[in-house]
């Protein structure tokens, strides 16, 4: 009674966790707040400047221009706009979702101190006489739109109009919004002038509160002017740092391509686990669906914004997921072999296997906290995924996982079933043949990993050296995240040329370094600028652009201010996590093997470099997302094979140098499996957003590529074999000392 418990169980719970999952998903995805790369909107850096002379930002200037910016999103009715303090002297403003990028732009730029002078530019009023939310828009006797105000002292505004009066016969009263120094009332300046707004004659002298703004308005500039005077002056000046806009057409094409992508991505994944691992892997279906979920779920509970970057990692994260049902299903897939029971070899595989899980999802936190902390908005959206993913992987993966596989295996249902598992009965040892096999036999006992040590040593020298010559020759072809300056991404809806693309810019009066194809068809053309767009000349591409081919372009730029930071950010991020790295796995495992994975992982980051300077592909902050993700996933397997090395030296007593050998050809023989799959579901991932995934994302998913395969091979080929040689040089020096001791006992 108790075996058929436990397999109603079995089935309930998946019965909960899919019912939870269809019934919930759509309402989950629906709630999901988009970034502004897949619905299109912008961001900008501001670097905050007194407005007055001798006036100081300190921490409460900052958050009264916060709220001022609040206020004039919420104008342009963004629903979730993302207003931030970044240091001492920074706001990040993000509003996705923007129809008119270039009037919000305007709009949070503009100051909004309006100032009435006369006509030698004495100020007569200014923004604080005027009631607060008082502006509407509304039409004069003759229908032409203008803007109503209300004045807070009605005996102030007699004041100024008696002494216009008697100013004739230049009794105009000018009108300025964000009045500056130099400017003064001059027809032919006025008229090009746009902080001019009008200069009405006062005939006659008013004492009431009540005051239009007459001008050459249409109904929107009206209204505009009215919402900007009820959002209140900011008191401060804004100068960009840096910005980057997407258009509405380009993030929904990002976002059907990616989700596209995913679900490709991750039905492969589904395919590879179900084929290859059987009923574990169906397990491991069941687990992962439910990961997919919980992470939706919970960054909807956070109100994350999910951003390109996100799904990616998203999608990463599923086949980083499989590594742990895979560690644990080739644990147990080892004690069957080893002709242990079905549930003695449950028990063992997922007690052995849960140590190791723990060391290679920290690591990769590690570098994922890393990036968060150095990184640009969009790549602390992907750290955040890329956390969170790792979390939920580990409870989905180990404990619900196990839950389920463990209910079965308790039925006693599977006693006689080891196929299930992928195990052949020519594989399972007898009991009494094991004693003197520290592990199970594999499939590659015959495969001698040590032999050619040496020619893999010498290979890596010689191509790290070629890779230096390369790097030293012809650079990185740096984007301007780095390199400052100013990137155009055009979405044709047709196959484009190079000199169309050269003649449009031409007509804008652009200089630019080169011109990029990209798309299925050539369809989108990307050009980078020399030096930093201002916001009218941002906004005269964007309308150039829009009305040849009717979708608005990306717009991106960065200052050489922003882009030195995110340099030194980035190398710092990334010696940071090695560094973080070396002490983790020094102190789980020993020095030596901390040391190897360092030497290991700098590897494989100097090869994604050499790569991308040969290839000449351009070098973002996305890139540097990538090296990050491979320092902290490439390690994983090189955890894995310290962890059996660590295991069997308890098994096996080191005597001798070929004691070392043993261990260490040994464990990489035992996990050779393990390492190629869970490697393998990876790169799995990784191809499909390269073939499916947005063209925005394709060079971070280059790196990544080359990552995972320089990490496989340097698991496999560096690490462990460096630690070998460093290890027999301790063995060696230990008997050398006990020689010596020996010697002088004798004499």
């Amino acid at each position: 009674m108790a075996k058929r418990g436990r397999i109603i169980a079995f089935f309930l719970l998946v019965l909960v966790v899919g019912s939870l999952i269809g019934l919930n998903t759509n309402r989950v995805t629906n709630n999901m707040i988009l970034g502004l790369d897949l619905q299109g909107g912008f961001e900008v850096l501001y670097e905050v400047k007194p407005a007055n002379e001798g006036d100081k930002i300190t921490r409460d200037v900052l958050v009264s221009t916060v709220n001022a910016l609040q206020k004039r999103a919420n104008v342009l009715g963004v629903s979730e706009p993302n207003i931030q303090i970044e240091g001492n002297d920074r706001i990040r403003v993000q509003l996705a979702g923007v129809n008119d990028q270039n009037k919000a732009r305007e709009i949070l730029s503009t100051q909004a101190e309006l100032t009435f002078r006369d006509y030698q530019d004495k100020e007569m009023l200014n923004g604080s006489d005027l009631v607060e939310g008082g502006a509407s828009q509304s039409f004069d006797e003759n229908g032409k739109p203008n803007v109503a105000i209300k004045l807070k002292d009605a005996s102030k505004f007699k004041e100024v109009t008696e002494e216009i009066v008697q100013n004739k016969p230049y009794n105009q009263l000018v009108i300025w919004l964000d009045y500056e120094e130099g400017n003064s009332f001059q027809e032919e300046v006025t008229k090009a002038d746009p902080k001019f707004i009008s200069a009405p004659n006062v005939e006659q002298v008013f004492n009431q509160t009540d005051v239009t703004i007459t001008g050459d308005f249409t109904i929107q500039e009206a209204k505009d002017l009215a919402n900007l005077l009820n959002a209140g002056s900011l008191p401060v000046k804004l100068d960009e740092l840096y910005s980057t806009s997407v258009g509405a057409q380009f993030g929904e094409q990002a976002l059907d391509q990616t989700v596209l992508a995913g679900i490709v991505g991750i039905s492969v994944i589904f395919l590879f686990m179900l084929v290859f691992y059987r009923l574990p892997g169906l397990i491991a279906v069941i687990t992962l669906s439910a990961y997919i979920y919980l992470i939706l779920q919970v960054y909807d509970w956070m109100n994350g914004v999910l951003t390109l970057p996100g799904i990616a990692a998203l999608i990463l994260g599923v086949g980083m997921a499989v590594d742990a049902n895979i560690i644990t299903y080739e644990r147990i897939k080892e004690e069957l072999k080893l002709g242990r029971t079905v549930r003695s070899a449950f028990k063992a595989g997922s007690r052995r296997s849960f140590a190791t899980i723990f060391d290679a999802n920290i690591t990769t936190i590690l570098a994922g906290g890393v990036l968060f902390f150095f990184g640009t908005s969009s790549v602390k959206g992907f750290a955040t995924m890329l956390i969170l993913s790792i979390v939920v992987s580990f409870i989905t993966a180990v404990f619900l996982s196990r839950i389920l596989l463990g209910l079965l295996v308790e039925s006693r249902w599977l006693d006689k079933k080891k196929s299930y598992f992928g195990v052949k009965k020519a594989d399972i040892l007898s009991i009494e043949k094991t004693d003197d096999h520290p592990t199970a036999p594999t499939n590659f006992d015959n495969v001698n990993f040590l032999k050619h040590r040496k020619l893999f040593f010498v290979f890596s020298t010689l191509a790290v050296i070629v890779g230096i010559f390369f790097i030293l020759i012809f650079r990185l072809n740096l984007g301007i995240d780095f390199a400052s300056g100013t990137r155009i991404e055009v979405l044709a809806g047709k196959t484009l040329t190079s000199e169309e693309m050269t003649t449009e810019l031409e007509k804008l009066d652009l200089e630019f370094n080169d011109v990029v194809l990209s798309g299925v068809e050539n369809e989108i053309g990307v050009a980078r600028l020399i030096g930093v767009l201002d916001a009218e000349q941002i906004a005269e591409v964007k309308g150039h652009f829009k009305e040849k081919y009717g979708s608005e372009p990306n717009v991106s730029t960065v200052s050489p201010t922003v882009g030195k930071e995110l340099a030194q950010n980035a190398l710092l991020g990334v010696l940071i996590s090695s560094l973080g790295i070396i002490v983790y796995v020094a102190f789980r495992f020993e020095f030596y093997m901390g040391l190897a994975s360092i030497v290991a992982l700098l590897h494989d980051a100097f090869f994604i470099i050499a790569f991308f300077s040969i290839t000449r592909l351009e070098v973002d902050i996305t890139f540097i997302a990538a090296v990050l993700t491979i320092v902290g996933y490439s390690i994983n397997d090189t955890i894995v094979t310290f962890d059996r090395i660590r295991e069997l030296q308890k098994k096996v007593k080191v005597k001798t140098i070929k004691d070392l050998e043993f261990i260490v050809n040994r464990s990489l023989q035992q996990t050779f499996t393990r390492s190629i799959n869970t490697v393998l579901t990876v790169v799995i991932a990784v191809v499909v957003l390269l073939i499916y995934g947005s063209s925005s994302i394709t060079n971070f998913s280059i790196a990544l590529l080359v990552g995972l395969i320089c990490g496989t091979y340097s698991s496999l080929f560096i690490a462990a074999q460096l630690w070998l040689i460093w290890k027999g040089k301790q063995l060696n020096k230990k008997k050398e000392v006990a020689a010596n001791v020996s010697e002088e006992l004798q004499l």
